[in-house]
């Protein structure tokens, strides 16, 4: 039996995982940035201008090409993706999970949102500051 904490060393260890200013340039290069924070994490520190958000239970189905229920954006599976989370753990198992559908460059965003955010990059305020 393995513990949660094997299962995403292991799959950290099978991603590039880029920091969060290497996600912003790669971002502006054209890389996807998929947030898949929940709603009220959104709500309370508010989000990546161009990020594309889909929270984590449909991730697969989304960027999935051969998935009649994908998004527009998931034509191919040459897809540069970097996944976005909270703190950069959820991200790791999520884009690994990216890769068991063949989208082999997907990886995630070390420290999530959270680090972006310290990092001082791009944020739009949360949606309940902006409509104070």
């Amino acid at each position: 039996m393995r513990g949660i904490d094997a299962i995403l060393s292991e799959a950290r260890g099978r991603l590039s995982r880029v920091n969060p200013e290497e996600a912003y340039a790669r971002q502006r290069a054209g890389a996807l940035l998929v947030d898949i924070r929940y709603e009220a994490l959104r709500r309370r520190d508010g989000t990546v201008p161009g990020a594309l958000l889909v929270e984590r239970n449909e991730l697969e189905w989304r960027l999935d090409p051969l998935c009649a229920h994908r998004l527009p954006q998931a034509e191919h599976h040459d897809l540069d993706v970097l996944v976005l989370c909270n703190e950069g753990y959820a991200s790791s198992l999520a884009a690994l999970s990216l890769h068991e559908l063949g989208l082999r460059r997907a990886t995630d965003v070390i420290g999530g949102f959270q680090a972006w955010a310290a990092a001082g990059l791009p944020v739009r305020r949360p949606l309940n500051e902006e409509n104070s």
